[in-house]
């Protein structure tokens, strides 16, 4: 079994002002920082540590775990929001695209976007490499976006829940053990 610890990344303000910012590159905001700084005592040492390559990410990773070369996995990024970046729910209300995907449960295709079973495929696959090279008693903290997150915990946490189930706020983790292909989460 491993330990592993998933762990959103700071907000910044694209996240505080409700934006989807899936490939916007955005840096941590104060609270952001401030969020990162809050956790960094509550988390053990990683042995490995696993980040997307978007810069909100590695700033958080830095914060957390000062000192600990990341293993930088692009399979890791966020989605392609496509037509809805950079934007908030308000100033898509008169999209037609947007409330087919928003009345679709946000599963539908997103107009210029990255497709969301696309998308789960391939954090599922950035994922299932991450362990399948790491040692048995590893401890691994991964340090991602939330929806890479819901991703993987639909794929591999036990008791299977929802996608929408595992979200995490801003600079929340959640710990669970590995091994034999299933994430048993503990509780928090």
């Amino acid at each position: 079994m491993m330990e592993l610890t998933f762990i959103r990344h700071g907000a910044t303000a694209g996240n505080l002002e409700r934006r989807y910012i899936g490939r916007t590159d955005e840096p941590l905001c104060a609270a952001g920082v401030a969020q990162a700084e809050a956790l960094r005592d509550k988390l053990q040492k990683p042995d490995v540590l696993f980040v997307s390559p978007l810069l909100r990410t590695r700033q958080t990773a830095e914060l957390l775990f000062p000192g600990i070369a990341p293993i930088i996995e692009p399979g890791f990024v966020e989605t392609n929001f496509g037509l809805f970046e950079g934007k908030t729910a308000a100033e898509l209300a008169d999209c037609g695209e947007y409330r087919a995907w928003v009345d679709a449960g946000c599963r539908g295709p997103i107009p210029g976007g990255e497709q969301v079973d696309q998308f789960k495929a391939r954090c599922r696959a950035a994922f299932a490499g991450a362990v399948s090279a790491l040692p048995d008693g590893c401890r691994a903290a991964f340090v991602l976006h939330g929806g890479v997150i819901m991703a993987i915990l639909e794929a591999y946490a036990l008791p299977h829940r929802d996608f929408y189930a595992y979200h995490l706020r801003n600079g929340e983790a959640l710990r669970g053990r590995y091994g034999q292909g299933a994430l048993f989460l503990e509780q928090t």
